[in-house]
């Protein structure tokens, strides 16, 4: 995103107030704007990250992220990550319903986020940042889905019996190999 045109206007509409000031004022807004630029810059970037923040909660756990390029800004999007495409597997005998969920309190499920300082030793934010990386998302988004898995994890999957690892007609195989 080219910041140039924003910071141009800026510059115009300053040299605009200043002329009705008279002569004076005019000569210390030209003066001025040269070093109000790098100011105005970093403040348009301020901003849009803020803006960006705001779009992140929104997306969790998928983020957008501000980096910056030269002088410009350029946006940075992180979908959530896509589900695994299906298997064609053998039928899975059925299981015992699980017991009805406990209700969520209303007040747990209204979309507000809260902000928290998060105190890491350098060691671990250093692998914690290469494994946000790794998924293409934002340490914070990463950090996002790590506490939701850990609070909601995925169900285990049983590990067959040696009974049901015989071979036999119908029988399929599911796993890993190594």
């Amino acid at each position: 995103m080219d910041l140039t045109p924003y910071v141009d206007t800026l510059r115009q509409e300053l040299a605009v107030a200043a002329d009705a000031a008279g002569p004076e004022a005019r000569d210390l807004a030209e003066r001025l704007s040269a070093p109000l630029e790098s100011a105005t810059r970093l403040t348009l970037l301020h901003a849009l990250s803020a803006a960006m923040d705001e779009v992140t909660r929104e997306l969790a756990p998928g983020s957008v992220d501000v980096r910056l390029r030269g002088l410009d800004p350029e946006f940075v999007v992180t979908n959530p990550p896509a589900a695994e495409p299906a298997v064609m597997r053998a039928p899975e005998p059925p299981q015992p319903p699980l017991p009805p969920a406990a209700p969520v309190a209303p007040e747990a499920d209204d979309g507000s986020m809260a902000r928290i300082n998060f105190r890491l030793p350098a060691h671990l934010k250093a692998r914690v940042e290469e494994a946000a990386a790794r998924d293409s998302l934002s340490v914070n988004a990463w950090l996002v889905r790590a506490a939701s898995q850990a609070i909601n994890p995925a169900p285990r999957q049983e590990q067959p019996s040696s009974s049901s690892r015989s071979r036999g007609a119908g029988q399929g195989f599911t796993g890993w190999v190594s």
